[in-house]
């Protein structure tokens, strides 16, 4: 008892010191410097990410409830081309085969969620737990575990059981923060043993204004200028309770830590002599990710958002502002509730004053006063929102350092898609940014950064939510037109490969033959797609219908363009 004291009196040591040493950051200091040959520190921790929404299926199996994503994609036209996550990459079948692909790449870690509707059907822990979903989720945890594989497990990676969500209203009760907690604690109880990384929620941002603001995602609410704040500020209390919780009664038997996994891009200033532009980007970071962390390291939001949400409040003639208050004794509570943090990154902007007025109606992105802005020289393979931009990333790192006391980080989320029926495994793309950022990554860790792990996203192709099956963030391809849902490896799962067995990028010369290899092993696993008798038709049906339209569509202007000469004559 006296050592787990010593322990305990360190662990509250090391929240303090994390959140009283915060420094400036200095927004006029950019290094872009060239690429740098090194290797991360021994025990350096490799791995690739999933959650259960995008990969499992088996969405109606084994007693599993309705999730919020379940009932959104069955919604015509909520998705793009009507995609659903019904089978997806039948993850709930198939996590053998994954592991075994683990065990090949030699990661180190796993990043999968636990769907909540799969455990409780009905949300709530006091009317049934169906131990269908706990044995699913046992020989998941055993299996990794087998192949020294250690798994990082989400508790919220967005998929709320539908009738919480009918019945209260989702995250914009504040009774889900009770619900939420119990469903943590039975996650401890049935896997606390053999899990000690616990990310509570992924991405509380896209949570509270894709899902509650504009709509875009589940539950699809269009609450302007009020949801995004009233979910955030109900998710910040569901994350301390659980940390809360954790800390009470499980971390002296299982000795694990509780984290959170913010997403953030980068935002540079247009202008980095401009006084204005730094401090709409620095306000483009606040209202992103220091919307979350701020109140987690610090207690509260960050000031700039109180002002400026009070502020469009009092103009729109609100008595109070659209931002909720923590009280005192919240503050406290909330405060220093992170023993890690979690960051997703996959992109920058550039970022310039711009006034709202008031007369433009409530709205989040109004009320941060500020315009987004890309370089068209950025490369963007895939995703319309994601440009190669791998500076940024060193510079988000930084900014973390610098703002919430050098936390503990692992990275949980960064990659890059293809947006196109792309059946060529050989993407150079994805190597050259996997390569890009992680090295940018590893400058930051040498300016100082506390990175102990990177996870690449994604292991496999998988449903990416609004998007459907159109974007393609995997390691290995996926053909979700198979019933059998194979895997194929892409190039990039080579390239990763070399790093992970290199722990980073020991000279150049090394580091400049492993494209190459890669792209030779990635010909065979071409060879085996296409003759995969599917795409194989589908390869000479685009061959065929596409010249065939498009000869089509020229002869039917021809024939326009004639009888408009004919009546003009």
């Amino acid at each position: 008892m006296l050592q787990w004291g010593i322990l305990r009196l360190y662990h509250v040591f090391a929240l303090v010191l994390c959140v009283s040493t915060s420094e400036d950051f200095d927004w006029t200091r950019n290094d872009r410097t060239s690429f740098y040959y090194g290797t991360f520190p021994t025990g350096f921790s490799w791995g690739a990410g999933s959650s259960a929404y995008q990969t499992e299926g088996a969405w109606n199996i084994d007693g599993k409830g309705m999730s919020i994503w379940d009932a959104f994609a069955h919604k015509k036209g909520k998705i793009l081309y009507n995609d659903t996550g019904d089978a997806s990459c039948e993850g709930y079948y198939k996590f053998k085969d994954d592991i075994n692909l683990m065990k090949d790449m030699k990661l180190n870690h796993y990043r999968f969620s636990i769907s909540w509707p799969r455990l409780l059907p009905s949300g709530l822990k006091s009317e049934h737990i169906n131990e269908n979903g706990i044995k699913y989720y046992d020989d998941l945890i055993n299996m990794l575990l087998d192949n020294k594989i250690t798994p990082i497990v989400t508790l919220y990676h967005w998929d709320l059981p539908q009738v919480l969500q009918d019945k209260y209203g989702g995250w914009q009760n504040v009774s889900m923060v009770n619900y939420f907690n119990d469903f943590a604690n039975l996650c401890f109880e049935r896997f606390g043993n053999r899990v000690k990384y616990w990310i509570t929620f992924n991405n509380p941002w896209s949570i509270a204004v894709e899902g509650y603001e504009t709509g875009e995602h589940a539950p699809g609410m269009r609450l302007r200028g009020t949801g995004a704040y009233r979910a955030a500020h109900h998710i910040i209390k569901a994350h301390a309770k659980v940390w809360h919780t954790y800390d009470m009664q499980w971390r002296s038997k299982q000795k694990g830590l509780v984290g959170v996994s913010l997403t953030a891009d980068w935002g540079e200033p247009v202008d980095i002599s401009n006084q204005r532009d730094i401090e709409a980007a620095e306000r483009y970071i606040q209202f992103y990710m220091g919307w979350f962390a701020a109140p987690v390291f610090h207690g509260d939001y960050p000031q700039v958002m109180k002002d400026y949400v009070g502020r469009k409040s009092g103009q729109q003639g609100l008595g109070a502002s659209r931002l909720p208050v923590f009280s005192p004794q919240e503050k406290s509570y909330i405060k220093g509730t992170c023993d890690f943090l979690g960051l997703g990154h996959f992109t920058t902007r550039y970022v310039t004053q711009k006034n709202y007025p008031s007369g433009v109606g409530d709205s989040y992105f109004a009320d941060r006063d500020l315009a987004e802005l890309v370089d068209p020289q950025w490369p963007d393979p895939g995703s319309e929102w994601l440009y190669s931009v791998p500076w940024g990333f060193r510079r988000l790192l930084n900014f973390v350092k610098t703002q919430y006391g050098n936390p503990m980080i692992y990275v949980t989320e960064n990659g890059v898609s293809e947006k196109m029926l792309c059946t060529d495994l050989c993407d150079d793309w994805r190597m050259q940014y996997y390569k890009d950022y992680i090295n940018e990554m590893l400058k930051a860790m040498k300016d100082g950064v506390n990175v102990k792990g990177y996870t690449a996203w994604s292991l496999l192709d998988n449903f990416e939510w609004d998007e459907g099956y159109s974007e393609r963030f995997g390691l290995f391809y996926v053909d979700f037109r198979n019933k059998n849902k194979p895997r194929y490896p892409k190039a990039s799962v080579q390239y990763y490969k070399r790093i992970i067995s290199s722990n980073g990028f020991p000279n150049q010369r090394e580091v400049e033959s492993w494209k190459r290899k890669a792209v030779e092993t990635c010909s065979s696993s071409n060879q085996l797609l296409a003759a995969d008798p599917l795409i194989g038709h589908m390869e000479m049906v685009t061959e065929i219908v596409v010249p065939t339209v498009c000869t089509l569509c020229i002869l039917l202007s021809a024939i326009f363009l004639m009888f408009l000469l004919r009546g003009r004559l």
